[in-house]
């Protein structure tokens, strides 16, 4: 009730049934267990996960009137946007909204914005510019769509919000094929509730009576609410799932010279090397020409030789990144032993590692390098640092240097070619012996990377504390043993 005693317009996300109660209620009246009518032989990319269904609402409304941390407002690049989401916006938050969208001068394509709800129950609004719609530029307007709902949940994460209230980015004005857009927005917040899910507690879609159709049909592949669902849904998921973020997979190039001119692209390509030279010379005007130099052709073989090799790692580390995608890695994320943090005094992104949360001996370690895989395959397109806590470790969390042999011939080029530095914070002397033998006969590559930090003050010379969570072991490890932190340090670029 409002001070006049007038019931309130806005609306409280705890009061709307999840996506998981509404399924729930529907079966009441079946006595029948879905989970064991269910024959699962192949799991979907995007299994079953009640916890993650129980965040996930799905409400037919206006946005402006929810009643959460932030609401989406989805406008143009000067956020002047006249659509029906930004005008009920723009009535229901107040005068000063307008005033302070002037500050932000306008928000590029792809980008999320942050300010006040003034007037609105949420506390936040998260601008946002969703791309306009060509079919020859498709390829970009994914990007793009993703980029907006990706950088929102961001956004949320950064601020420590605890519900977001999404509408449907892709305008009308716009020309973005709903159902299209709708795969975009469904995959790209299931992917990141599946990553950063502990920073989110409610996340609504708030749809018009027109958009809610294509979302009650779409909802079931992403958030499939029981084992049957999910393989009911299986056929249903469109070629393209995205990557680990729910990013949409752009081939690197489409127009290329075929390794095999005159080969069709199903050949295989396992018929070895005897099968790519025999067509080599035998296009009319070689056979013109007679026999191919036979130096000609040994160098030509070598070259075709490490092309294969470079096809059959990319062939291999797909097969590991579609696994990954595809199995149920939740045990693993729990263990918090693999997590994404902020950024080091270069911007590069920092990735940590903490060895005392890596039970070895009782964990499945293809399913924690699939996990590494899964975290890992869009952080490492860009530079990205490693850092490692060797503090208060055990035996039992000493990671075996086969494992990490086949964890570095498994991973993509871009890993290594990516990684800047591998900061080895609280190393024992037993750990740098064994980290040297290990980078000077197993992995050359990565020796000059690793930088031994004893303590906490050094390593906040290459990476600010704000910019890293730190596990409380490690403090009070830190602090008995370097005495108490001080936060006046001289900044450096790197250790």
């Amino acid at each position: 009730m409002d001070p006049l005693g007038a019931p309130s317009q806005f609306v409280d996300v705890d009061s709307l049934p999840s996506w998981t109660d509404v399924y729930e209620a529907k079966q009441l009246d079946s006595h029948e267990n879905s989970a064991e009518r269910a024959q699962v032989n192949v799991r979907s990319p995007f299994p079953y996960r009640k916890d993650i269904n129980a965040k996930i609402i799905l409400w037919k409304g206006d946005v402006a009137l929810l009643n959460c941390t932030a609401i989406v407002n989805t406008s143009n690049e000067s956020l002047t946007d006249k659509n029906p989401v930004s005008e009920s916006v723009f009535m229901h938050a107040g005068p000063d909204l307008r005033d302070e969208l002037q500050k932000l001068k306008g928000c590029r394509t792809g980008e999320a914005k942050l300010t006040k709800g003034f007037n609105l129950a949420a506390r936040f609004i998260i601008h946002t510019v969703g791309p306009k719609y060509k079919s020859r530029y498709r390829t970009a307007a994914e990007s793009s769509l993703y980029s907006c709902y990706r950088n929102v949940l961001q956004l949320a994460k950064e601020q420590a919000m605890c519900s977001v209230g999404f509408c449907v980015i892709n305008s009308l004005k716009r020309c973005y094929p709903l159902e299209d857009a709708t795969h975009i927005a469904l995959r790209t917040v299931r992917r990141f509730l599946e990553i950063h899910g502990e920073t989110l507690e409610k996340v609504v879609f708030a749809v018009s009576e027109l958009e809610e159709a294509t979302y009650q049909k779409l909802m079931p592949l992403y958030f499939p609410r029981s084992l049957e669902e999910e393989i009911q849904s299986l056929p249903c998921l469109p070629a393209d799932i995205g990557n680990a973020e729910g990013e949409p997979v752009v081939p690197e190039r489409q127009i290329r010279i075929t390794e095999k001119p005159g080969v069709p692209d199903d050949a295989s390509d396992e018929e070895g090397l005897e099968a790519d030279l025999s067509f080599i010379g035998s296009h009319a005007f070689a056979r013109m020409e007679g026999d191919v130099d036979k130096q000609r052709r040994l160098i030509l073989q070598g070259q075709l030789s490490e092309a294969a090799l470079q096809k059959q790692h990319q062939r291999n580390y797909n097969r590991w990144l579609c696994q990954a995608r595809a199995e149920d890695l939740s045990d693993i994320a729990s263990l918090k032993a693999l997590y994404q943090t902020g950024v080091d005094n270069c911007g590069r992104t920092v990735m940590v590692v903490v060895g005392r949360n890596i039970p070895v001996t009782l964990i499945d370690m293809e399913k924690a390098l699939l996990y590494f895989i899964h975290v890992m395959d869009h952080i490492a397109v860009k530079e990205y640092v490693l850092v490692y806590f060797h503090t208060l470790t055990n035996d039992y969390n000493q990671l075996d240097s086969n494992f990490l042999k086949k964890l570095y011939d498994v991973v993509d080029i871009k890993y290594k070619r990516n990684l800047k530095a591998l900061y080895f914070v609280h190393p024992s002397f037993r750990s740098k012996v064994s980290a040297w033998f290990f980078t000077t006969f197993t992995i050359s590559g990565l020796k000059d990377k690793i930088h031994y930090v004893e303590s906490l003050q050094q390593l906040f010379t290459a990476i600010p504390p704000e910019q890293i969570d730190l596990p409380p072991f490690v403090l009070e490890y830190d602090a008995r043993e370097n005495g108490p932190y001080y936060s006046s340090y001289p900044p450096s670029p790197d250790l």
